[in-house]
């Protein structure tokens, strides 16, 4: 690759990242405003008991190679 297209490369990244950012942050004032007190971090925490209620119960596996969020 040239110095251009690294260059072009790193642009891109930077946008998705912002994207990103900007999508992860409307979501943390979401959960929010649905009475999750810290946001995306307590909608998680949530989430994996919710998991882990139904796995003891013989339902949903919860294989932490199943879930992306850490």
């Amino acid at each position: 690759m040239t110095h251009k297209d690294l260059l072009k490369k790193i642009a891109k990244l930077e946008t998705i990242n912002d994207h990103l950012a900007a999508e992860a942050h409307y979501l943390d004032q979401l959960t929010r405003a649905l009475g999750f007190i810290d946001g995306t971090k307590t909608l998680k925490s949530a989430a994996l008991e919710m998991l882990d209620a139904d796995s003891k119960k013989g339902g949903i596996s919860k294989k932490s190679d199943d879930i992306a969020l850490n």
